[in-house]
């Protein structure tokens, strides 16, 4: 927890890995219509969850970052 907001840095085998790890992020949020921030650098991603008018961390951004670990650890059939 950082500055009211739930923060994680992930680190992916490669950049392709570590981009394709914010593609499924990027839709995930999309179907849920709340968006991360996210920040990439290189083989790094730093995705913060925040929801700014709730005034602190509720449940729902909780498992929101339960599920983006998840989306981390999948890995892409090689092509």
């Amino acid at each position: 927890e950082q500055d009211g907001a739930l923060v994680r840095e992930f680190e992916l085998p490669s950049f392709r890995e570590a981009i394709n790890f914010v593609v499924r992020l990027a839709e995930a949020a999309e179907s849920e219509n709340h968006h991360p921030d996210s920040d990439i650098r290189y083989r790094h991603v730093t995705v913060r969850w925040t929801t700014h008018p709730e005034g602190g961390i509720p449940d729902r951004d909780r498992r929101r970052a339960e599920r983006t670990s998840t989306l981390a650890s999948v890995r892409p059939f090689a092509s």
